[in-house]
């Protein structure tokens, strides 16, 4: 059975001293496998085609053949094999790994910026560990699902519940206990999104279905790093009825408008001055989750101000952030909406409200929109 799950590993980088780094923190990772290294992206798809990957560390600046056109050969000749992506912290890193993200990457770290090996080495460890195991563990669960005859937590779960009741996977154990909900008050007035790992994909093709008249504001928070949060903004805007922007301090919400909180941030609503409209406000706050921007600090102050007039909606992405904040929202009245397990690249963050019983609706990717525009409509 171990072997069976062994995760297959090339590691694609220009620069020896990455190769190497890169190959000695694998190495320390159980049913992990090196299976060879490539120097550019020519060599890599040469290599894809003999030594069948099931994953890529991929260095998106090289000679030749660079990252985002190996990630285009895999799409087109070899999609059951992933990528994640090493980038550099430049706005042209972040317009490229928006591409790569888009094109189907599970996700991306940074260069360490470190000054000598064994601290850079450190850093690649800290980023590059929890990525490779969220993708053993998703590979697992695919595998899982495919040999059940049964469906998956989550995966087929599309209806509204009976008023008083929360949505839960299709299965579970015990019933997750009633969650004390405030009366909603008509529909919502403020859309609050939080996603994660395999987000910029699920947001490029979800974000696309929403119409430029949605008439309510929609704050996002995609966990990311500083420029990589603008890049993505400007990458959704091109594609959107809505406008996207990366939030700035101080702005007022308006309605049609998709403000993304910039990595590096935490981002919440206050009042403004003359105490009519909500406002942006941008902090130094402490990560939460070891997150900033975090999903639990966005759906708190949304609370606050939205009560029984909020959709919250929490999508791909590792770990639980978003939990806490579902649930505060819940209790003053919002319409949950969750991702469902078989169309998330990593099933963390909607898992555990699925399983409190905090989502009012359990539904693919492509259906999210549509929910989105029922509750505000």
């Amino acid at each position: 059975m171990l072997r069976k799950n062994k995760i297959k590993v090339l590691v694609v980088d220009d620069t020896i001293v990455y190769r190497k780094a890169v190959s000695d923190i694998l190495a320390e990772i159980p049913n992990v496998e090196v299976v060879g290294v490539a120097h550019n992206g020519r060599i890599a798809v040469s290599k894809i085609k003999t030594l069948k990957p099931d994953l890529l560390t991929l260095d998106i600046e090289m000679p030749q053949m660079n990252g985002i056109e190996v990630l285009e050969y895999i799409r087109d000749h070899a999609p059951n094999v992933s990528a994640i992506m090493v980038s550099t912290l430049t706005s042209e890193g972040g317009e490229m790994t928006m591409k790569a993200l888009e094109l189907g990457a599970f996700d991306f770290i940074l260069k360490p910026s470190a000054g000598n090996i064994e601290d850079s080495k450190r850093q690649l460890r800290e980023l590059l560990l929890p990525l490779v195991k969220a993708f053993q563990i998703g590979r697992t669960a695919v595998g899982s699902m495919k040999r059940s005859s049964r469906p998956a937590a989550g995966r087929t779960t599309t209806r509204p519940c009976r008023p008083g009741t929360a949505a839960r996977p299709g299965r579970t154990g015990r019933p997750a206990a009633p969650v004390q909900a405030a009366a909603r008050k008509g529909k919502s007035e403020v859309v609050a999104i939080g996603i994660s790992t395999g987000g910029p994909n699920a947001l490029s093709r979800m974000m696309p279905m929403l119409p430029g008249d949605l008439g309510v504001p929609v704050l996002i928070v995609q966990h990311m790093p500083p420029v990589f949060t603008r890049s993505l903004a400007a990458s959704l805007d091109a594609k959107c009825a809505l406008t996207v922007k990366e939030a700035e301090n101080g702005e007022i919400i308006r309605p049609n408008v998709a403000y993304i909180a910039p990595g590096g941030k935490q981002m919440k609503l206050v009042a403004s001055t003359d105490g009519r409209n909500r406002q942006i406000k941008l902090t130094n706050d402490p990560p939460e989750n070891s997150c900033r921007p975090s999903v639990d600090y966005l759906f708190r102050s949304v609370a606050d101000y939205y009560v029984g007039r909020t959709t919250g909606v929490i999508m791909t992405g590792m770990g639980s952030d978003g939990t806490a904040g579902l649930e505060i929202l819940k209790q003053k009245g919002s319409f949950n909406i969750g991702q469902d397990r078989a169309s998330c690249v990593v099933y963390g963050m909607p898992k555990a409200p699925a399983e409190k019983g905090l989502l009012d609706v359990i539904v693919p990717l492509d259906k999210i929109a549509s929910e989105i525009v029922k509750s505000v409509k």
